[in-house]
């Protein structure tokens, strides 16, 4: 049995920038220790595996190591993938059943709109794996039921930032988002973020955690609309729009590879 197979680099126009994701069409669910086979063999940071349903689409996303709750990059690389296959038609909206709820995604011009949760970082105190593992002592450190969310005090802190990955493996979390605000006039901050834990030590950009970005920026700059860079090797561009429990947050995406999956 074969599955159809693309590789889509999303929050990027440009092959090879971004974030890269799997994605694997299948006509009925598949196992889970099969998904993370996949997963493993494609080494990415997120794999996600898309099943037809009564009113839309199923949809998991599993890292090399582990399934995650939400996952952004992937869901939009997907929606993508499906305009381009022809699953849906060009002003059909992508709707995914997902372990966060339902999820939509439509094209707007050159650019994919999506509608995730909220999730908003609480201030918490740091733990000492957070402090030793990133190096430095934190503006302010909060946490959501995913991550440990830290602003740090400059941009070039976020960028040159080297953290021990090895301890922030062992923190209580999926991960670890750093953020500052930008000093480019183009965005309105910057960040990085790091999931050890999952088998990804840096995602290059990571839509979910937008959906804490998005909230604890919108109400330190007091703006509605907000644009920011993920300042990884790859880079990214996400502008993301928090209103009350959801943020809407767009961005854009280029397939890299299709194929066929030997199952």
């Amino acid at each position: 049995m074969s599955f159809a197979l693309y590789i889509v680099d999303a929050f990027t126009n440009e092959r090879y920038k971004g974030n890269p994701a799997a994605i694997c069409f299948v006509d009925e669910p598949q196992s889970e220790s099969w998904m993370q086979q996949v997963a493993m063999e494609m080494n990415l940071s997120e794999t996600a595996f898309v099943t037809p349903s009564e009113d839309g689409w199923g949809l998991r996303w599993f890292t090399p190591l582990a399934e995650v709750d939400l996952c952004g990059h992937a869901t939009l690389a997907t929606a993508h993938a499906m305009w381009q296959s022809g699953r849906l038609l060009p002003d059909e909206e992508a709707r995914f059943h997902t372990k966060s709820g339902i999820l939509t995604a439509a094209r707007n011009g050159e650019w994919i709109d999506m509608d995730f949760p909220s999730e908003p970082p609480l201030g918490t105190v740091a733990p000492e794996e957070l402090v030793q593992g990133l190096g430095l002592i934190p503006r302010f450190v909060g946490r959501n039921r995913m991550d440990y969310f830290v602003e740090v005090d400059s941009e070039d802190i976020v960028r040159t930032l080297r953290p021990d990955f090895a301890l922030l493996a062992r923190l209580d979390a999926r991960g670890v988002i750093v953020t500052s605000k930008s000093e480019d006039s183009q965005y309105d901050f910057i960040s990085r973020a790091f999931y050890p834990g999952t088998g990804v030590d840096e995602d290059p950009v990571t839509g979910s955690a937008h959906c804490a970005l998005a909230p604890y920026w919108a109400k330190r700059l007091r703006k509605h609309e907000l644009t920011g860079y993920q300042a990884s090797a790859r880079g990214g561009v996400v502008k993301v729009k928090p209103d009350g429990d959801r943020v809407f947050m767009s961005g854009q995406a280029v397939t890299v590879l299709k194929g066929q999956l030997e199952g």
